[in-house]
Parts: C-alpha cells; structure tokens; sequence
C-alpha cells in the first residue's frame, strides 16, 4: 500500500504492508506525474512504519522513485519507521541512490512527536540527529 499527499512543504508519502515490484513500479509512475506539477524544491516526508522490508525487485523500483524525486528538486526528506530493519534498509537505499545526505530518519517508536519533529526538518533544517 502507497499513497501520495501533497503538503505545504511538498508531499508526504505513505508507504505500509509488504509492497512488490509492481505496486512499486506504479508508484514510480504515479510519482512521475505528480512531479510534472512539482514545485522547484520540496520536502518528502515519508511514513513507513507499517512497511514490511521490500523485496530486492521492489527496491530497484525505490531506488528510481528517490532519484526521481531529488532530480526534480526535493531538497530534504525524512522517514519515519518503527523497525530497525526497515530503516537499515532505506538507509542502505539512501546511499546508493545520492540522497543520504539530505535524509533522516526517526524512529517512532522512540520520538513521541515523530511528526512535529519531520516537519521541523523539511520546513526549517531543524536536524533531528542533533
């Protein structure tokens, strides 16, 4: 399961259950025409506490949707996660895909005000790790 909202500070992604390669794939599309009317820079909340890891074919198909994403202008992102796992895999995606630098990550389960903190970090680069 996915979703797309947009927001005042650019879109705010629901990623939950165990999502495949091809309910990724037309992520990445509908993602493509959401960003033919994407602002010039944006923020990417992205709320995963209910995704189960991806399958290997499925992260190939994230990998494309974050480059995606930062080519047409997200400037920070942040991701919320309530698994250890979850988390050590999108970081790992991170890496790979050129968007680490611009992301954090908090965990639900540790930070009551999960959102409030999210925010912070897109809207003014409040840096949750410090």
């Amino acid at each position: 399961m996915y979703q797309i909202e947009r927001k005042d500070y650019g879109y705010y992604l629901t990623f939950g259950d165990l999502i495949k390669a091809d309910e990724m794939n037309r992520w990445v599309s509908e993602s493509k025409q959401e960003m033919l009317s994407a602002p010039s820079q944006f923020g990417v909340f992205v709320d995963m506490r209910t995704l189960a890891p991806l399958p290997e074919d499925a992260q190939v198909a994230m990998q494309e949707g974050q480059k995606l994403y930062k080519s047409k202008g997200m400037t920070r992102s942040v991701v919320i996660v309530n698994s250890k796992i979850t988390k050590m895999q999108f970081m790992r995606i991170a890496k790979e895909t050129g968007i680490y630098e611009w992301e954090r990550y908090i965990d639900a389960t540790a930070v009551p005000n999960w959102e409030d903190v999210g925010v912070a970090w897109l809207t003014e680069a409040t840096d949750p790790d410090l």
